[in-house]
């Protein structure tokens, strides 16, 4: 009896912790690294799970190898910028007695900064995506604030017309410019369509399974 007891005991002093509101701010930070990596990890896995069996050449270890690292990378990284995002909010406003539209800017600039400044494809890939999602956010902001006109139409269609024909243009002419990921993609889409030997790599298989099926 005294193994559950000793559960039981536990788990209410744990319970009991977590009620504590003088703890909050340091226990919303734990659970912020916990959340991060958590999902990290649900993102990047199915991610890196497709790209890497599609564009990946290699024996099966390597490739799984490469799965696990890519969904580390990722779990920890997120995990470790909201510790820092968080933690940094904490403090300043403990510093101030008041939160200020300054302490999440700074905390998230010392946050990238310190975690996802490292120059790589996760990193690279991730800060890539934020951009996107922020220049909308900020186009939006700048109506919203009457910085600029709202448009009289619909400006989507525009956006997606410049979108489409400037990357394409970057990949027929500076594909080196693109990031690696997006380069396969587009490989796979626009230049490997353009070779084929038979039935088998023009509808069944992208490339000849092996060397001597090509002609």
């Amino acid at each position: 009896m005294a193994g559950p007891d000793l559960i039981r005991t536990v788990l209410y002093t744990i319970n009991n912790l977590l009620q504590q509101e003088k703890y909050k701010a340091a226990l919303a930070v734990v659970k912020g690294f916990r959340n991060g990596a958590v999902y990290g990890a649900k993102i990047r896995a199915p991610h890196a799970l497709v790209m890497t069996f599609l564009f990946r050449s290699g024996s099966l270890k390597d490739k799984l190898r490469a799965i696990l690292k890519a969904t580390y990378t990722h779990s920890r990284n997120l995990a470790c910028f909201v510790f820092t995002y968080k933690g940094l909010q904490a403090l300043q406003q403990k510093i101030q007695g008041k939160s200020l539209q300054s302490h999440s800017f700074l905390a998230a600039c010392v946050g990238g900064w310190l975690v996802f400044g490292d120059n790589n494809n996760i990193n690279s890939q991730i800060n890539m995506y934020l951009l996107s999602r922020i220049l909308f956010a900020l186009s939006r902001l700048a109506v919203e604030k009457g910085f600029v006109p709202a448009p009289k139409q619909d400006p989507f269609p525009l956006f997606a017309t410049l979108v489409w024909g400037i990357v394409l243009w970057l990949f027929e002419y500076y594909p080196h410019t693109l990031q690696p990921s997006l380069q396969s993609s587009m490989n796979y889409l626009y230049h490997d369509s353009n070779v084929w030997h038979d039935i088998s790599d023009f509808l069944v298989y992208n490339k000849p399974r092996t060397a001597g099926c090509q002609k």
